[in-house]
């Protein structure tokens, strides 16, 4: 913005010397009035900054409603507006993006453009992890990991969260939990608590089984999150994506007839959109 006011106004300074050369040499085509105020390089100097702002971000009617308010110049809307819709034709001849959405690609920020279209028939059991061949998905059952083991599965994984299944073997889905509700309640029944100890159960459900020769259980049924978003491994990844965009969801579980079979993060549609635009899916760095 300071380099497009810079230019304007020495484009602005240009012009008014010209006027007063013109004026001086006494040119019939000049309209200037001595003693008046012909040419404003202030004006072009509001003009370029305009402009600069316009191409570099493709602003155009918001951008002309902030010069607006800045300035209070009602007279000054027109050149407003040819100028920003100018720089943003001729910005978006060299390239469709602004600077903002070029940061975003740069910094490896995982964000999904509503202005893109997805077009392509591909379902939700393409894209969702685990896939074959890879490790299973990191999973706490209800009522059979000890407080032990769920430490354990912090230490050995970096996720965020994760489904609350009722066994290893069934995988029916209960609900999802957060690694840092997890973390926090832990850390606070092992200080606060008396008789939870590391061979404690961990309970995630309200049935629970209290023995007199065990250790006192650790209930967390309060910080499972018990509707969590979840789709079918049929669902086209269309639908997929609009849920991503519109809902500002950060993953997905997918199920079949209440079985957990896998997870879609926003990376994973990200990385499966470069993939079907023959990028190298692996190459996308997200921060």
């Amino acid at each position: 913005m300071a380099v497009g006011a810079i230019t304007g106004r020495l484009i602005g300074v240009g012009v008014e010397q010209l006027a007063v050369m013109l004026r001086d040499q006494g040119n019939s085509m000049n309209i200037c009035v001595p003693g008046t105020t012909c040419i404003n390089p202030g004006l072009y100097a509001m003009v370029g900054a305009a402009a600069a702002l316009g191409g570099v971000t493709r602003m155009t009617v918001s951008l002309v409603v902030i010069m607006f308010e800045l300035t209070g110049g009602l007279q000054y809307i027109v050149p407003l507006m040819v100028a920003t819709v100018t720089s943003k034709w001729v910005g978006d001849a060299f390239g469709k993006e602004g600077i903002y959405d070029a940061h975003i690609h740069l910094n490896g920020y995982p964000f999904l453009d509503s202005k893109e279209e997805f077009t392509h028939t591909s379902l939700a059991a393409d894209v969702m992890r685990p896939r074959p061949g890879e490790p299973p998905l990191s999973v706490i059952t209800q009522d059979s990991m000890t407080v032990e083991d769920v430490e354990n599965l912090m230490k050995d994984t970096s996720h965020g969260g994760f489904p609350v299944v009722v066994s290893l073997e069934s995988q029916y889905l209960i609900g999802l939990v957060s690694r840092k509700d997890v973390t926090l309640a832990m850390e606070n029944a092992l200080r606060t608590q008396d008789g939870v100890v590391s061979n404690s159960i961990v309970y995630f459900s309200n049935h629970y089984t209290v023995s007199s020769m065990g250790p006192v259980p650790l209930k967390l049924r309060k910080i499972v999150d018990l509707a969590p978003i979840t789709i079918t491994d049929q669902t086209p990844m269309e639908t997929v994506i609009e849920m991503f965009r519109k809902m500002g969801l950060r993953q997905v579980l997918v199920t079949h007839n209440g079985r957990l079979l896998g997870i879609i993060t926003k990376k994973d549609v990200l990385r499966h959109i470069a993939e079907l635009e023959n990028q190298d899916p692996e190459s996308i760095m997200f921060h």
